[in-house]
């Protein structure tokens, strides 16, 4: 029987033009465009730092925009020699300026720095809520490297000034409540039965937010009865390990094995979420990928790419829990971060499941980093 989403749909949905303005920021940035950043006492141009390949970006070399700095994590400052990792955004500046050349050294860690630190580069935190902060979160949500080249403007309407050139004016705030209010559009669009190999009385919901972007899926199996903690599977999409059967990971062996374990017990749900590469994408994970082959560990790639270890969020989760009228859960999961994110947004977890596969020999050191390092549970 249709689950009836709507008694259950929140009604605490910001504005939509939040979603609107920040996707496109996003598109903007992603095609090597430049945007305004405007927070309480600032405004400043960005462009995205991985798409700069000159010397000249177009509209930093006019009046009003004032000298361009480069904004990074503090993670990726940190392995530069530069900075603090509990820091969360740190600003770069160079004496003589910033060359594209010394952009791509600071953030690519295929381009490595000769000098650890960097000659000539300063940096300083900048504080949470800036143009800068913000800014490198855009990228973040971009699922780009987490830097940006950042000129203040100094000219006394940057918003008119902005829109005069053509450029997206975007308000600091709207950035730091995009996770929370794209977790609040979600609505439940479409459904189906779809039965599955050795699980046979499936259907799949649909969620997509209201501004149109990526989908998360719930797969539920048999008739769960909301009255009852359901076991309950969250896993986060993996191109190369649910589609291609990858062995650097382990994640289709768990969608697998989750979606089989639902079966065995006759009823459940596995909310399949678009989050690939624990939050950093698809190309990132690749990348990341590249420096494990030279010998870092998962959380060691990660941070060399300004990330930090995870970089999920369990808001469309806990979302696509209360739309379907399930508030208990028995979790199938290693990671106790999950139980503890469902727990902070009102989901009882009253049983945490383990979920373990045996290793291979192509990730057995990334299942031991998750334990070491991530503090997962086998």
């Amino acid at each position: 029987m249709p689950i009836d989403t709507s008694k259950h749909m929140t009604t605490d949905v910001a504005s939509p033009a939040i979603l609107e303005t920040v996707e496109r920021a996003v598109a903007d940035l992603r095609r090597g465009g430049t945007v305004v950043i405007t927070s309480v006492d600032q405004a400043a141009l960005v462009r995205a730092a991985e798409t700069i390949d000159d010397d000249s970006p177009p509209f930093f070399n006019q009046p009003g925009v004032d000298e361009r700095v480069l904004a990074v994590t503090g993670r990726r400052a940190a392995i530069l020699g530069l900075g603090k990792p509990n820091v969360r955004t740190m600003i770069l500046k160079r004496r003589g300026g910033l060359p594209a050349t010394t952009i791509i050294n600071l953030i690519d860690p295929d381009m490595e720095c000769q000098t650890i630190p960097p000659p000539n580069v300063k940096a300083d935190a900048a504080p949470e809520a800036s143009c800068a902060d913000a800014a490198v979160l855009l990228t973040k949500i971009a699922r780009l490297l987490p830097a940006v080249l950042l000129a203040p403007l100094t000219v006394e309407d940057p918003v008119t000034w902005a829109r005069a050139s053509g450029r997206l004016v975007v308000a600091s705030q709207s950035i730091t409540l995009y996770e929370k209010t794209l977790a609040n559009a979600l609505q439940a669009v479409s459904e189906a039965r779809v039965p599955l190999e050795g699980c046979e009385n499936t259907r799949l919901i649909t969620f997509r937010p209201k501004d149109g972007g990526v989908e998360h899926l719930a797969v539920i199996v048999g008739e769960p009865n909301p009255e009852q903690a359901v076991l309950t599977r969250l896993h986060s999409e993996c191109f190369t390990g649910d589609l291609l059967g990858s062995l650097r990971c382990d994640c289709g062996d768990q969608l697998r094995g989750a979606i089989e374990m639902i079966a065995t017990e006759g009823n459940g749900i596995l909310l399949y979420l678009a989050q690939e590469g624990r939050g950093i994408g698809l190309v990132n994970k690749l990348r990341a990928y590249q420096i494990q082959d030279k010998g870092f560990d998962t959380v060691d790639a990660n941070e060399q790419l300004g990330f930090d270890d995870d970089e999920r969020v369990y808001l469309p989760a806990v979302q696509m829990l209360n739309q379907l009228g399930f508030t208990k859960v028995r979790l199938l999961t290693n990671n106790p971060a999950k139980v503890g994110a469902l727990a902070r947004h009102g989901i009882e977890v009253t049983k945490r499941v383990p979920h373990v596969f045996p290793s291979n020999e192509h990730n057995k050191a990334y299942l031991q980093a998750k334990v070491k390092r991530s503090g997962h549970l086998f």
